[in-house]
C-alpha cells in the first residue's frame, strides 16, 4: 500500500504550490519565516500530504465535530464510546470561567445534551491536568447542579410538581493527547471509566460518569482496526499516512470527514493562521508543564526535608538519651568514688 495521501485526496497542493503561495504572499512569507525550521517542515508535511493532518488541531477538531451545524459525527464517536444510541439535541453554553482559567491546554471543550436529557462534556486535552480526578468531579458537579436549576425553574408556573427523576446523568469524558504519568502505570489500558458505586451492593441510580481517553497509549497498542472505536480513536490520535489509508480503506465513511479536512487546507492562510496558534498554544503549554513539574519537584524536596528532619529529630533524641545515660552512669561513679574516699577504700584494690 503507498503511502501517498493525494492519490486519495486529489484536492491536495503539492509542497511546490503551497511554499511559492506563502513567498509570493508577503503576510504569509513574514508568519512562516518567524517559525521554526521543524515547525516550517510540519506545515508543509501535513498541508501536501506528506504527513496526515492533526485532527486534533483546534480549528480542525471544531470543524468535523462541531454539534450545532454538523453533529452526526460527534452523535457516531459519542455512541461508539458510550455502546449507545446518541442523538445530540442541542449544545450548552460553556462555563465562561473555566475556558479563561485553562483554555490553553484544553484542546476542545464542549457540552452536549442528547434527546433523552443525558449530558454530556466531551474534552480534549494537550497535556493532562495533575488532578484530572478531582477538576474533573468539580465539573460533573457543576453541569448536574445547572441542569437541576434549569429543569427545577422550567415547573415554575406550572401545576406540575418537580421530582428528581427528571434529573438525568451526567458523562465527562476527557481525551488525552499526552495522558498525565499515573495513567501509563497501566500501560495496555487506554480506556478507564469511572462510576460511584457501593461497597454493598446496593444499586442506586448515582448521575456522574466519567470516561478517561488515552490516545497516547491507543496508538502504542492498538495497530489493527478491528471495530468503530478502535476507527474514531484511530482519526483522533494518528497523522500517519499509512494509518489514514488503512482506516479510510477498511472504513470509507471517514473519507469525507478527511476531506473537510483537506478542503480547509485549501486556504493557506486561514491554516496558517491556525497554525501559528496551535505554536502559540504548545509553547504555553510547554510553560505550563515545566511549572507543574517544578511544583511537583519542590513538593517532592519539601517532603524529603520533612522527612530528614524527622530522621534529625529522632537520632537528637537518641543521641539525648545516650547523654543522659553516660550522665546518670558518671554521676554513680562519682558517688561510688566519694563512698570510698570516706571510708578509706583504696579504689585501685576494686
Amino acid at each position: 500500500m503507498k503511502n501517498n495521501l493525494k492519490e486519495y485526496f486529489p484536492n491536495i497542493k503539492t509542497r511546490d504550490e503551497i511554499y511559492s503561495i506563502i513567498k509570493t504572499t508577503p503576510k504569509l512569507n513574514r508568519i512562516f519565516t518567524r517559525w521554526k525550521k521543524e515547525h516550517q517542515k510540519e506545515f508543509l508535511d501535513f498541508c501536501c500530504g506528506a504527513k496526515g493532518i492533526k485532527v486534533l488541531y483546534d480549528s480542525f477538531f471544531k470543524e468535523i465535530f462541531n454539534p450545532e451545524y454538523s453533529p452526526e459525527p460527534l452523535n457516531l464517536l459519542l455512541s461508539s464510546l458510550l455502546g449507545m444510541k446518541i442523538r445530540i439535541l442541542k449544545a450548552l453554553p460553556l462555563d465562561t470561567s473555566r475556558m479563561g482559567e485553562e483554555a490553553s491546554l484544553v484542546e476542545m471543550d464542549i457540552v452536549v445534551e442528547t434527546e433523552d436529557g443525558t449530558i454530556i462534556n466531551v474534552e480534549v486535552q494537550k497535556i493532562g491536568y495533575l488532578f484530572p480526578g478531582q477538576r474533573s468531579a468539580c465539573y460533573s458537579s457543576d453541569l448536574l447542579l445547572r441542569q437541576y436549576k434549569r429543569i427545577r425553574d422550567s415547573y415554575k408556573g406550572t401545576t406540575s410538581k418537580f421530582n428528581y427523576k427528571k434529573i438525568a446523568p451526567v458523562y465527562t469524558i476527557v481525551f488525552f493527547e499526552k495522558s498525565p504519568d499515573y495513567f501509563h502505570d497501566f500501560p495496555d489500558t487506554y480506556i478507564h471509566n469511572f462510576k460511584q458505586t457501593s461497597d454493598t451492593g446496593l444499586d442506586i441510580e448515582l448521575l456522574q460518569r466519567y470516561k478517561f481517553i488515552c490516545l497516547d497509549i491507543f496508538k502504542k497498542i492498538r495497530h489493527n482496526v478491528d471495530n468503530k472505536l478502535d476507527a474514531w480513536l484511530t482519526f483522533l490520535s494518528s497523522d500517519e499516512p499509512k494509518d489514514i489509508i488503512s482506516l479510510i480503506t477498511k472504513n470509507p465513511e471517514f473519507k469525507p470527514l478527511y476531506n473537510t479536512l483537506y478542503n480547509m487546507c485549501q486556504n493557506i492562510e486561514e491554516v496558517m493562521s491556525m497554525f501559528s496558534e496551535e505554536l502559540r498554544i504548545l509553547d504555553k503549554n510547554t510553560e505550563l508543564l515545566m511549572i507543574d513539574e517544578f511544583s511537583k519537584t519542590i513538593e517532592q524536596q519539601k517532603k524529603e526535608m520533612a522527612e530528614l528532619d524527622i530522621a534529625i529529630a529522632e537520632k537528637d533524641n537518641a543521641l539525648a538519651e545516650k547523654d543522659n545515660a553516660l550522665a546518670e552512669k558518671d554521676a554513680i561513679i562519682t558517688k561510688l568514688i566519694k563512698v570510698c574516699e570516706s571510708n578509706s577504700i583504696d579504689i585501685s584494690s576494686l
